[in-house]
């Protein structure tokens, strides 16, 4: 008889640290303890299975047999041989295995009622001697239900936390992915959802953006991201409790990740300054942002469901003179001041890049003067999305190249 207080122990910690139900070790301790027996007092075909009772300690063994009739086996001859056996075409039967099987007509001596495929159980002697062979497949078969137990535990723990931000610590480097340790799982980044020019050793604190839950035959993978748009939502929903709480939503939002990122900001109360919570006072909770992102700018700006006035803004810093929109082709001619052409463009139109993208709209910009520099085309959005995880709008055209010589003038 097992020590069962010594048992309940370690299944109490198990429960605790792994998160698996004492439940899930229970069955798996009696599919060992049934794979054991049939190991060694076993025959071919049978269906062995255990009842293990968990407040003494007793085990007990019976025999599973399925009830069937002609339509669902074969009954051989008593000379024949199963190879000798010839199948018609179409005949699905299996044969008969008076280990695994019961005819009908016998079910009923035991069981009236009896019905079609219902199991029908038999006691079997008790036995405690296992071999060496059978306890290591009890063994094996322990370990197994263990691991697909915890990895069903993981996948439901993390699968509700996909889309949030999550803490870890880095376990490894290997090849460019980095691997963080989540205590009960790990987590995967590859080196293009990595920002440029961070760095990062064993044992770093780390927090990330989880975008996919991956269930393979070698468990649970954690796809992680510090460049994914969202990961910026997520930082400010933590920082602005009007962002946590609906009141101030992100519309959109442009990144360059490591580099410089444009967000768009409305407010549901007419009352609460959708800027000014992001900014914070003294600009506390954006900073905090920023320096989580390894000091990337972000331009915050309010959105506008006038084409005109929310092109204007994206373009911050630089200041618009005028704005020509053509709704169709979603497209926006602004015209700005001769020296705020470079402000507008940004280094190697980065700015009039990030705000093509975050608006959805082309834009091209043309100095007071005259000076025009058109934008080229993006490619197809569909293209874009890929490339740069920012989902463009179909049909939609943005910059991706601007002359820095112009840009300096």
């Amino acid at each position: 008889m097992l020590d069962l207080k010594t048992m309940k122990s370690a299944l109490e910690q198990l429960e605790q640290e792994r998160k698996i139900p004492k439940e899930k070790i229970f069955e798996a301790i009696e599919q060992a303890l049934a794979a054991a027996y049939k190991k060694d007092y076993g025959k071919k075909g049978q269906i062995i299975r255990t009842h293990f009772n968990q407040e003494t300690g007793e085990t007990e063994f019976y025999q599973v047999k399925i009830v069937v009739d002609e339509t669902l086996v074969r009954i051989p001859d008593e000379n024949e041989n199963e190879d000798d056996i010839q199948i018609a075409d179409g005949d699905e039967r299996v044969r008969f295995n008076e280990e695994h099987h019961i005819m009908i007509e016998d079910a009923k001596r035991m069981k009236s009622d009896v019905v079609l495929e219902e199991e029908i159980t038999f006691p079997l002697e008790p036995m405690a001697d296992f071999g060496r062979i059978a306890a290591q497949t009890a063994k094996q078969v322990i370990i197994q239900k263990i691991r697909e137990a915890e990895r069903g535990a993981i996948l439901e723990e993390y699968g509700t936390k996909e889309g949030q931000i999550i803490n870890g610590f880095v376990q490894k480097m290997e090849r460019g992915m980095v691997y963080i340790d989540f205590n009960r799982a790990t987590g995967i980044m590859p080196p293009e959802e990595q920002i440029p020019g961070e760095f990062y050793k064993r044992g770093d604190r780390i927090r990330a953006y989880l975008y996919a839950v991956e269930e393979t035959p070698r468990g649970i993978n954690l796809k992680l991201s510090r460049t994914h748009p969202e990961f910026i939502e997520g930082l400010f929903a933590v920082e602005a409790p009007e962002i946590a709480s609906g009141v101030v939503e992100i519309k959109s939002i442009a990144r360059e990740a490591g580099s410089r990122s444009k967000i768009a900001v409305f407010s549901n109360d007419e009352h609460i300054d959708p800027v000014g919570s992001c900014v914070g006072q003294r600009g506390v909770r954006v900073t905090t942002v920023m320096s989580e992102l390894g000091g990337e700018k972000i331009d915050i700006i309010p959105w506008s469901e006038d084409p005109a006035t929310y092109v204007a803004s994206a373009l911050s810093p630089a200041k618009a003179l005028d704005i020509q929109v053509d709704l169709e082709g979603r497209k926006a001619v602004v015209e700005v001041a001769e020296d705020q052409l470079s402000l507008a463009i940004g280094k190697g139109g980065q700015n009039v890049r990030l705000a093509a993208k975050l608006t959805g709209w082309r834009i091209d910009i043309k100095g007071i003067a005259g000076e025009e520099v058109i934008s080229e085309e993006i490619g197809d959005a569909e293209d874009e999305s890929i490339d740069d995880g920012i989902v463009i709008e179909e049909g939609v055209q943005a910059p991706i190249e601007v002359a820095e010589k112009e840009a300096e003038e």
